[in-house]
């Protein structure tokens, strides 16, 4: 995007945002084709132009699209700088008062960048022409800038220093596809509404391979990393097509849409970034109850075991886990299991206090790589009571525990036993009191008087 980037500075319309091709169409109009922009040109002519006008090799035209009201100026690259906002024919800077984040929203989506990741006055300098006199009040879901609200400045006057400077974060659009990782993969770029496939054998258009094949892929593999996020390049090795979509940078690009397009396809190349294993977890545990969690981190009482355990996300198989302790060269060592290994300790010291931290190493793509946890600290400090005296008393809480409950489950048993046998004399009494009663009725009176008086 280098020559959009000057094509929009000699036009005066701000930022480059996107740029596309369409086919070459015989209207009649003299073309000439670019070989090359560095970006900072003021004027298409300053470029390196190969053929008269009149000629096209690319057989393609370029379609720029700017951002006419609003750019970045003086930053790093097209996602950094001083805010300015044209007004009359002319750029004006933004008072940091009168620019808040939802603003700055607006502008890095305008831009076509990532989010809003820095917003401080003077961080790219002032601005030598006007002020802009209004505070934008966006709320953050506008397309452009100056489709948000304004109002009067409260202050007419902006102090030295005070010109909005942002930051925004990269596009999301490169990815590592097929290596296990965000940071290893075939290099793909969102470009037109699709993601394609990247090339950078730097193919001249006539035919010829450019000597410096090796380099040019090297460049664009420091720039896929580096946008990405992923540290620095470990290796560059061929794709798996020869169809991909030409790219050719320099290396100090920030992002992959400020090198140069070129529309030949050309092998595709995978790309191995340092950053490849994302970072382990460490954590600590214990079965006593022996640990507490303090200001600094978790707080461990003498004499108490306790457990690190380092463990990672299932990327690639094998490897191992250091944990390192930063009070001492000491060290220990264990193959990942699981993707995970566990460090027991049996009694914790005045010694075992300090730093940890989770290292994981692995062998993968013939390279080694290694990814650090963050600190653990850990504290030791008093016991309430000694150890071994801990231990007696909840062996001994376990049993009473196990005593009473089994007390409280019997005891009402052995009441409901006897219960249980009172009710039955008192069924086989009642019973036998009905029989009498049914004998004497079935006699009759004669011989109940009988019965009574032999009794």
């Amino acid at each position: 995007m280098r020559d959009v980037m000057v094509v929009c500075r000699e036009l005066d319309c701000g930022n480059p945002v996107a740029e596309s091709r369409g086919p070459l169409a015989e209207d009649g109009r003299r073309r000439v084709y670019l070989y090359s922009c560095y970006g900072n040109e003021s004027s298409i002519r300053q470029c390196d132009i190969i053929g008269e006008p009149g000629d096209c090799i690319g057989r393609y035209y370029h379609h720029v699209t700017c951002s006419e009201s609003v750019r970045l100026v003086d930053g790093a690259g097209l996602c950094s700088g001083r805010v300015e906002v044209k007004s009359n024919q002319s750029w004006a800077s933004v008072c940091e008062a009168d620019f808040d984040r939802q603003d700055a929203e607006v502008v890095c989506g305008e831009l076509g960048c990532g989010a809003p990741a820095a917003l401080q006055g003077g961080l790219y300098g002032e601005g030598e022409g006007q002020t802009w006199d209004k505070e934008f009040q966006c709320k953050g879901k506008e397309s452009l800038l100056l489709d948000c609200d304004t109002s009067d400045r409260e202050n007419n006057t902006c102090l030295p220093g005070n010109a909005v400077g942002l930051t925004c974060s990269e596009p999301d659009d490169v990815r590592l596809v097929g290596g296990g990782s965000r940071c290893a993969g075939g290099v793909e770029w969102y470009y037109q509404g699709e993601w394609r496939i990247v090339g950078t054998d730097w193919l001249l258009p006539w035919g010829y391979t450019y000597s410096g094949s090796a380099k040019i892929r090297k460049n664009l593999a420091v720039v896929v990393c580096r946008q990405l996020g992923c540290g620095s390049t470990v290796s560059v090795l061929p794709g798996k097509t020869t169809r991909g979509f030409g790219v050719h940078c320099e290396g100090f690009e920030p992002s992959l849409r400020e090198c140069l397009s070129i529309y030949d396809l050309l092998p595709g190349l995978s790309v191995i970034c340092s950053d490849l294993l994302v970072q382990p977890d460490i954590s600590l545990t214990d079965s006593m109850g022996g640990v507490s969690r303090g200001h600094q981190g978790p707080e461990m009482f003498r004499g108490y075991s306790f457990t690190i355990s380092c463990s990672t996300q299932p990327q690639y198989p094998g490897g191992s886990f250091l944990l390192t302790f930063t009070s001492s060269n000491r060290t220990q060592t264990q193959p990942a299991v699981n993707h995970s290994a566990a460090f027991l300790f049996p009694a914790a010291d005045d010694s075992h206090q300090g730093n940890y931290s989770c290292v994981y190493d692995n062998y993968v793509f013939s390279h080694d790589f290694s990814s650090e946890s963050e600190l653990l600290s850990l504290t030791i400090t008093a016991s309430p009571l000694p150890a071994f005296i801990i231990r007696h008393v909840v062996v001994l809480l376990i049993l009473l525990t196990a005593i009473t409950t089994s007390y409280l489950y019997y005891k009402p048993t052995r009441r409901q036993k006897r219960v249980n046998r009172v009710s039955s004399m008192d069924l086989y009494v009642n019973a036998m009191e009905m029989v009498s009663l049914s004998s004497r009725a079935e006699a009759g009176p004669g011989e109940e008087r009988a019965a009574q008086g032999t009794e």
